[in-house]
């Protein structure tokens, strides 16, 4: 038996044990019943179980990640601005650890023309294939085509340190214009020292 001081006390009595967890205002429990005798703790198991899932969510939440869905416009007329936004949108959401599903809706007579949006899947996965693969190819589902990508580990590590790196060399280009700035027009010209004195 571990008493509530997470100190072992040995083998003893049931009653024994229920006594000092009465005395303590602790519960008696039961932590390893396949030995024998069963190990027990001296503890509050409420509190415990509390801790429990408070840990357990705690893993959960670091581990899920959403299925974030970006649409290409409600139709296949959807000028290349509009595209490269929602591209975007999606690089973000890869960035953030999410799966983005992309969907390309089709209205009336563009079924007739489904090859254009499957096109246009294709390029947007191509675009973002430096930091995501789609999972299999692009599925039509009545009048919706769409594709999942599922954001690659290690690519996006890459992708974040080189960001990083080129924000780097921005500040410090930065830094030295604003330092050799300050430098010009802090020193005066010696001719012109001299030419106030005389």
């Amino acid at each position: 038996m571990i008493n509530e001081h997470n100190e072992q006390v040995g083998v003893i009595e049931t009653r024994e044990a229920l006594r000092m967890a009465e005395e303590a205002g602790l519960d008696l429990v039961e932590i390893q019943a396949d030995v024998r005798p069963p190990l027990c703790k001296i503890m509050d198991y409420g509190k415990y179980r509390f801790e429990l899932s408070k840990k357990q969510k705690g893993q959960g939440a670091g581990k899920a990640s959403e299925l974030k869905e970006v649409r290409l416009g409600r139709s296949i007329k959807i000028d290349d601005h509009d595209v490269q936004i929602r591209v975007n949108q999606a690089r973000k959401f890869l960035m953030d650890g999410h799966k983005v599903l992309l969907v390309q809706n089709f209205r009336g007579r563009e079924m007739a023309h489904r090859e254009i949006g499957e096109q246009r899947m294709r390029e947007v996965c191509e675009q973002l294939s430096d930091i995501a693969k789609p999972d299999g190819f692009p599925k039509l589902a009545g009048r919706r085509m769409n594709v999942v990508l599922m954001p690659d580990k290690t690519k996006i590590e890459a992708a974040k340190r080189a960001i990083a790196k080129e924000k780097a060399a921005a500040e410090k280009a930065k830094a030295a214009e604003m330092g050799e700035t300050k430098d010009t027009t802090a020193k005066p010209e010696p001719q012109a020292q001299e030419a106030e004195k005389a």
